[in-house]
């Protein structure tokens, strides 16, 4: 039996992080995503650009982070998951600004690539999670963290856009690069290294990596996550386009809109903390991904009834953010069970997975709207996803109580 971790104590790199510096490192991620989703029209002119291509901004980003994931999670389990998170810092601010000063599109999708490396935060915040506690307490506590991690996505896009109105849309990745200056700070003198089992090459990694590709358990927790993940991205790929060409909204408004999601987000994080150690995972799950089937299948109803609002679209997809809340603290403590031994590259291939799942979906959206479609490609993009994530769901549990 493996010797338990000891207490964390503030400030103190021998202990394990206090949970307010995983619940940062995650959230740089999610600010990164989302800060100037409501200033993409306005970087679209100003890089004279079509909308469907400033959109690579996100569905490109998203998909970059898929490599990313790969490199980042086997090499935390090799090398341990301070020095990673802290040479990725590093990287995401020189690379925020660098994206603030580009003067070409070409230049700043570049910088916006080399942003990418942030992944590392979603990436090692749930792995270190799970390098402390088991299965059960491990989805409750990823509950928590991205709880407070929730915050970020939905103060950044109305920061985001008050920022771009008063400063330009450069002022977002100015903002970036402070705040990763801040959690470096955090970071150095307060993440403890959790990886005890660090493999001893990669060679032996690699060897380990057959049982983990071919075990049905991972594959299907990875897709219920992935599914249900697409649903965010898709949103994201196309709300700002329909909040600025459909419904006609300023900056300023897309991001007080954006702001609803990520409280069902933080709402459902919440609901996981609590209740999941109660209910366990299998349920946590299906129930997620039904209220998000349930709220989108609403708002495709009352909009095709006819109710021209911002709120007819904006309102129900608060339960995007209930429902992956439920599902994927359950979904990531389920994958990066299946071979605890490889944590880390289970959760950078489940991430990997998730990214550039929703990179599809992201594009998707992005590439059916126009001016003239409505919300309609948007809202059923959505649905489909989530659909999708409760048969990977469904087929994930009998798999496990096969195994009874």
């Amino acid at each position: 039996m493996s010797t338990p971790h000891p207490k964390a104590r503030y400030f103190d790199r021998n202990t394990p992080p206090n949970i307010t510096t995983l619940v940062l490192i995650a959230s740089l991620g999610s600010t990164s995503l989302t800060i100037f989703l409501a200033s993409l029209p306005e970087m679209a002119r100003h890089f004279d650009v079509p909308y469907a291509l400033m959109q690579l901004a996100i569905s490109g980003y998203i998909a970059i982070t898929a490599i990313a994931h790969l490199v980042l999670g086997p090499v935390s389990d090799r090398f341990g998951r301070r020095p990673v998170m802290l040479v990725s810092i590093i990287l995401f601010i020189i690379a925020s600004i660098g994206a603030a000063k580009s003067s070409s599109f070409e230049v700043f999708i570049l910088f916006r690539v080399m942003q990418s490396v942030i992944v590392s935060g979603l990436v090692l915040s749930r792995t270190i999670v799970r390098d402390l506690v088991a299965r059960e307490h491990a989805a409750s506590m990823i509950g928590y963290v991205t709880m407070g991690m929730a915050l970020a996505p939905m103060l950044a896009p109305p920061l985001g856009g008050l920022l771009a109105k008063y400063y330009g849309w450069q002022s977002n990745f100015y903002f970036l690069s402070l705040f990763s200056a801040f959690v470096f700070i955090i970071c150095w003198f307060d993440l403890g290294e959790t990886n005890r089992h660090k493999m001893t090459n990669f060679k032996a990694q690699i060897k380990a990596y057959p049982d983990l590709l071919k075990s049905r358990r991972f594959w299907g927790y990875a897709l219920t996550a992935a599914f249900s993940a697409g649903t965010f991205f898709a949103y994201l790929g196309g709300a700002p386009f329909v909040g600025s060409e459909i419904y006609h909204l300023t900056s300023a408004q897309i991001g007080g809109y954006l702001m609803l999601t990520p409280v069902g987000y933080m709402i459902g994080n919440g609901l996981s903390g609590r209740y999941t150690n109660t209910y366990g995972i299998y349920k946590m799950m299906t129930v997620g991904i039904t209220i998000t089937i349930v709220g989108m299948g609403s708002a495709l109803i009352v909009t095709l009834a006819g109710w021209d609002h911002p709120l007819a679209f904006f309102l129900f997809a608060t339960t995007i953010g209930l429902g992956n809340g439920m599902t994927l603290p359950s979904a990531n403590a389920g994958m990066l069970d299946v071979k605890p031994e490889l944590a880390g590259s289970a959760s950078g291939l489940g991430g990997a997975l998730m990214t550039l799942g929703g990179a599809a979906f992201s594009a998707l959206a992005g590439s059916l709207l126009t001016a003239s479609s409505g919300v309609l490609p948007l809202i059923g993009c959505i649905i489909l996803s989530a659909c999708l994530g409760l048969i990977a769901a469904r087929y994930t549990i009998r798999i496990e109580r096969q195994m009874l």
